[in-house]
This record gives structure tokens, sequence and C-alpha cells, in this order.
């Protein structure tokens, strides 16, 4: 797990100072050793934390014995043995044990169809110097990071926005639609960034540079269309099958590893199967899994008593934190690991618990992906129900009679301050639209009535014609799935979890020089539960029904069938006690960056209800403290 950073430019003069200011802004995600290369018109840079072989021979960037194909990688490759193996074969040489090399070796033997042999998590580059191209390639789930700038003649990339922000030449104009995106998502969807002309390299894509010339491909999709019928045990053997072997591989490092423990399913199924892997190579003297936990003092946000049985019940060296008043104290310094405006609340224990593991450990092991792939969230329920009460009403009726009633509502304050009311109203609303729709208006974090009233004149003027909802719609247009809830996972495969979750899990560990790895993200798995029907994972209510049955032999009952939590914060608590002050200060006084998009009033009216407890405004105020917050970083700073 690394930082990359480079770029192909006509006017180079081959120094390498530039390329050492790149790197060392993303420092943070490799401290075990730097290096650089130049070479004609190009140049790469790597921040390294060591995994693999961790002898001076796994330093990049790292060459081709022959010197014509260079490379920086950021990243694991899972199955490098067994394609290393296959290259011996082929009469390839090896100078030292990392996946690095396997990489080369098999841009060397296969060229950019490299892709379809590797197996992993990464972003690279690669310098073919025969060809003078600079080829480009991000993993199919997008589990790391890869930003870039093009400006028809030069080409810069890295890993983190704050890198290409070294460049003068690169334009930092903000583009205002990614700023509404922002509030409905919490995070700006692919290949959107907060920049006009910088983009993210979306998942499963590569990029060849040659010669002035920029050709982007997509090398990898997941297809919900080949839905296999057979028994559900059938597709049960398959998969805890395949989980395991995605478990082991993951257990592969020359470094201490553990793993992250909620108390949910999924990674106290993963925590399982860990010890299961570590008993079956080692036996007795198998060590017990180091694992990690975080929690709140507020009760209701608190999973630890479930980490612990799962602890208790696997022998675990187990290490929890509780989350008490220190979150006021830490928010800087976490939202600056962001380069760009995001929101997600649960970014705070996923800082914290990558810190706690990185004390115990150099790499975590993590259940994310289970969710998205296997209908976890209860999104999945409210929308199944929601699509059951559009269907047993008239369609007149959810046209005309429903939206007309949800305004009753919103206008009534004894139904708009209760949360049935809120839901009602939610509800209502998205009746009168189609499934797609509605699962965007059910999912958003900002409705449409609390955005126009906070947007001033110019904002809504810029933004004419513009939703953001057009991103869940083209997805969900895009998904090839049978039913509405395989066109719905996809959707959130492709938008939520690389834009959010994978986001977060990334920053909040390099922050902490921590790498994350998660077996039930590996692509195979992925493939595996896309052909699975949609009735095994959403079973009569039961979400994640079909992981939940493999994992039956492994977890108890309190843990497989208890209310999901999720990784929830106290937002409403901590707006009125906990970071009132920070929030107050940014929201209302020192809000340069809000106000020139938002309303001054609308904001102190959003503030002053939810310090009255009128209504909880959390998620909203969160998202407009997190902007402010990075503005102040990475706007005004400069």
């Amino acid at each position: 797990m690394c930082g990359i950073a480079g770029f192909s430019r006509v006017n180079f003069s081959g120094d390498t100072e530039l390329l050492v200011q790149m790197g060392n802004t993303i420092a943070h995600r490799g401290p075990d050793a730097h290096g650089e290369y130049v070479n004609d018109n190009v140049g790469l840079c790597h921040r390294r934390l060591s995994i693999i072989d961790l002898s001076e021979a796994g330093k990049q960037p790292m060459h081709s014995a022959d010197g014509q194909v260079s490379i920086v990688f950021n990243g694991e490759i899972y199955n490098y043995q067994s394609v290393r193996a296959e290259l011996i074969e082929k009469g390839h040489e090896f100078a030292n044990q990392t996946d690095t090399a396997v990489i080369i070796a098999a841009y060397k033997e296969y060229g950019e169809d490299c892709l379809a042999h590797l197996n992993g998590m990464f972003a690279f580059a690669i310098w073919d110097q025969a060809q003078q191209k600079l080829f480009i390639a991000r993993d199919r789930l997008g589990k790391k990071p890869l930003y870039y700038y093009f400006d028809g003649t030069d080409i810069f990339f890295a890993s983190e926005l704050k890198a290409l922000k070294q460049i003068p030449q690169i334009p930092t104009e903000i583009r205002t639609d990614a700023v509404y995106d922002f509030f409905a998502y919490q995070y700006i969807p692919d290949p959107k960034t907060i920049y006009q002309n910088i983009y993210k390299l979306e998942p499963g894509h590569c990029i060849s540079f040659q010669q002035g010339k920029l050709d982007k491909r997509q090398y990898w999709d997941v297809s919900f269309a080949n839905t296999d019928n057979a028994d559900i045990k059938q597709h049960e053997q398959e998969l805890i099958k395949t989980v395991t072997e995605c478990t082991k591989t993951r257990m592969v490092a020359d470094v201490p590893l553990g793993a992250f423990l909620s108390g949910g399913v999924d990674s106290s199924g993963i925590v399982a199967l860990m010890s299961s892997v570590a008993k079956e190579q080692d036996g007795d003297k198998a060590k017990p899994v180091t694992t990690c936990s975080i929690g709140f003092d507020v009760k209701a946000f608190n999973e630890t008593e479930f980490a612990q049985v799962v602890a208790d019940k696997y022998q675990t060296d187990h290490h929890e934190f509780i989350v008490h008043q220190n979150v006021k104290d830490n928010l800087a310094k976490i939202v600056r690991y962001f380069d760009e405006p995001f929101a997600d609340p649960s970014l705070v224990p996923t800082y914290f618990v990558s810190e706690l593991a990185r004390q115990q450990v150099t790499v975590a092991v993590a259940g994310d992906g289970g969710d998205e792939i296997f209908a976890g969230y209860e999104k999945y329920a409210v929308d199944a129900q929601e699509n059951k009460i559009r269907d047993a009403f008239p369609s007149w009726f959810n046209k005309n009679i429903a939206p007309s009633l949800a305004k009753i509502i919103s206008v009534t304050p004894l139904l708009n301050r209760s949360t049935v009311g809120r839901k009602a109203c939610s509800l209502l609303n998205t009746l009168a639209v189609d499934p797609a729709m509605g699962f965007y208006y059910s999912n958003a974090f900002i409705t449409d009535k609390t955005w126009l009233s906070l947007v001033n004149e110019q904002t809504s003027a810029e933004l004419a014609g513009y939703h953001p909802s057009k991103i869940t719609l083209d997805k969900y247009s895009q998904a090839d799935g049978p039913d509405h809830l395989a066109k719905v996972l996809y959707t959130d495969l492709k938008t939520f979890l690389p834009g959010g979750i994978l986001v977060k899990a990334d920053r909040m560990s390099m922050a902490n020089s921590l790498e994350v790895r998660a077996p039930l993200l590996d692509y195979t798995v992925v493939e595996q539960a896309a052909n699975i029907p949609s009735e095994y994972k959403f079973n009569q209510g039961d979400k994640k029904h079909i992981l939940k049955n493999i994992f039956k032999p492994l977890l108890p009952d309190e843990i497989l069938y208890r209310k999901k939590m999720g990784f929830s914060v106290p937002l409403a608590d901590w707006f009125r006690n906990e970071i009132k002050q920070i929030a107050e200060d940014k929201l209302l006084t020192n809000n340069a960056g809000l106000v020139k998009y938002f309303k001054a009033d609308a904001i102190k009216k959003l503030w002053d209800e939810h310090q009255s407890t009128k209504h909880d405004h959390g998620a909203v105020l969160w998202s407009l403290l997190m902007f402010q917050m990075w503005w102040d970083e990475y706007v005004t700073a400069e």
C-alpha cells in the first residue's frame, strides 16, 4: 500500500524536484521509503508502505531487467504467486519476491491485457520506453484511488488531489454541479472531482497516453444478467468456498496483520474465517487474530459488546477504543485527509479504528462490501416496502394525491417534527415517481425542498437544468439485472461503494499508514454474488440472507440476526454538545465557503431549529460543516 504520482509532459527539464514535492504531499500513504524516476518526458514518484518483501529490492519506481518498463504501484496483487509461476514457465525471471515485479512481467508478456490476469486492489502507472507510452490502470471495484489531469498535451496523475495541486499549470476552479452532488450523496461521484478539469479514473478503467493522445477504456464490468437459479444450498457451498479462499489470500504479509471487528455480520464472519485459516495453517501454534473495535459512550451507537462476543468466541487479541470527548480536537486533522468535500459521518470512527489498529498491525482485514453485494443495508428494505406500496395504489393516486398529502404533512408542525411524519412524507413523495427515482429520493442526503431553501440565486443560475439524480438514474439504466433489486445493487456498486465507502476506508487508513484488505470485495466474489438470485439475498425482509446462511456455522444468532446498527455516529447530539462550538463558528461566522453558494439566513434557520430540538438537521448540518472545513483547508489556506 503506497502513494504514487507522476506525469508525461512535453516541456520537461528532467529534474526530480517537482516529483519529490508531489510525493511529499502524500508521504502518509508510504512512510517507509520514497523514489523518483525521470526519462525523456516522463516522471514517476512513489511513497512506499512496505508489506511484501521488505528489502531494498522492493523499492519503487521499479524497472524491468532491460530497463524498458518502469512502474509505480499502489496496492496489492493477491494472486501474484500463481501469476508469477505462470510467467516463470513462459521464461520470465524475477529479481525479487514482490507483486510489483509480477505486474512488470505480466505487462511485458500480455501488454495492456495484463489486467485480465491480475486480482487485487491497485492503481499503477507503467512507462513503456519502447512505445513511449504511459499506461495507467485502476482496480475493478475502485479500492485504490487515481486522479488525473489532461490538458490536451500533458497528463498528470496521483493517488490524491493534493499531489496534483502542486502543479502550477493545473487550474482549480470549483465546479458547481459537484457541490450539488456532494450535498446529495455526501461525496462527489466519479469521474467528477470538486475541480472543473481534474478527474477520477473510474474503477475498472485504464488509460493509454501516447504521443499526446489519451485513450480511456473500461476493461471490467459486473453483469447481473446471468442469474443462476440453482438451489440456494448449492450457491451457499460455492460462496463459502470462494470467500474463504479470498480471506486466505489476504492473510499473506511480511508485517503484522489483524482485522477490524465491528460486531456486525460481515466483519465477524471474516474474523471467524481468519481464525479458521490460521488454525488450518499452523494448528495449535496458530497465533490469535488481532482485532480492533471502536465504540461510543452513547449506547445506541455502541457495538463493542457484540464485537466482544466474537472476540471471546475466537479468542482474538482484542483491542477497543471508546470515542468520548475527543472528536472536536481531532476533526480538523481528520478532514484534512480528504482533498475534496466528503461527509460520511463514519469517517470519524473509521479514523480512530485505523489509528488503533496501526498501533498493533500494519495490515487490517475488513468486512467492507457485504452490504452492497448481498443487500445488507436497511435502505434496501425501505425501498422494497416503498415499491410494494407504489404497486398497491393506482397511478392517479401516486401522481396526484400522494404529493398533496406529503405537502400537507410538510407544513403541519406536529407532523413534520415527528419521525413518523418525516418518513410518511418521504414515502408519499417517492410514490409519485418511478422506482429508480424513488430510490434516489429515499437515499439522498438533502431534499429538493431543503436544497432550494439554502442555495442563493447565483448558485441556482449556474445549476439551471441540473439535478444529482442523473448520476443514480444513469447507472440504474446501465444495469442489466433482471429485477429492481439487481439494478439497485449494480447502481450502488458503481456509485456509493467506490465514491463513499472505499474513499472513507482508503483515506482514513492511509492517514495512519495502515493497509486495509476486503475479502468480500474480491471481484470473483462480486461476480459470483451477481449471479445469485435477488431473493436469496433479500428474502422476505431478511437482508443479506445467503451471507448469514454461510456464516451461520461460525457465528452465534445474536450476531447474525440482531438489528443492524451500521458504523453510525450520534450526529444530532454532537451538534448540540461535543462539536457545537466549532460548528457554530464554521456555519454561522467564518463561513466564506458556504455563503458563496448558500444563503446565510437559511443556514442560521437550520441551526436554530436543530438547537431547539424542533428538528433533527444533523445530516445537512454535517455536510455544511464538512464543506466549510474543506474550504478552509484547501481554498482559503492557499
